[in-house]
């Protein structure tokens, strides 16, 4: 069975996002990007709210900019997997292998883990708390930044 990974980078002050809900502030550098492609490599499947699906659109046509090396990697990475969004409002989708799911069914999740040769990551904070909260969460991975937010 695959297990089910939330990862998030993470002000000093815990939060996700600032009072605006800007993440300018978390860009990964360097050594934390090369990193976090090294954990992000054996994923196959992304499970986003929309919010967070909305917020990594980017990755789709990354490819057509010039990009350092590590961006690159990480475009191909995001691209290559499958990537479910659960939302009650998008309608449809503009990125490849990606599917909306009208509302997050725990018991679609528990079946997904189970058919899954590889791990699995969930993105967005509302969405993974309810991964959370139905305890199908089994890791949780923050990335915490040297800056002090404020609220978010």
């Amino acid at each position: 069975m695959a297990k089910l990974i939330y990862s998030a980078i993470a002000s000093a002050d815990g939060y996700i996002e600032d009072p605006d809900g800007g993440i300018d502030w978390g860009m990964p550098d360097e050594e934390l990007l090369g990193f976090i492609n090294e954990l992000e490599q054996p994923a196959r499947t992304y499970l986003y709210g929309r919010r967070m699906y909305e917020a990594m659109l980017y990755w789709e046509t990354a490819h057509t900019t010039v990009q350092p090396r590590l961006f690159q990697e990480f475009t191909g990475i995001w691209q290559a997997a499958e990537k479910i969004v659960f939302s009650t409002t998008l309608a449809s989708v503009s990125s490849a292998r990606t599917r909306v799911e009208p509302a997050f069914e725990p018991g679609l999740v528990r079946q997904l883990k189970s058919a899954a040769e590889h791990d699995m990551r969930v993105g967005g904070a509302d969405l993974a708390g309810q991964a959370i909260k139905a305890g199908l969460a089994d890791e949780v991975r923050l990335f915490l930044v040297p800056v002090v937010v404020g609220g978010g």
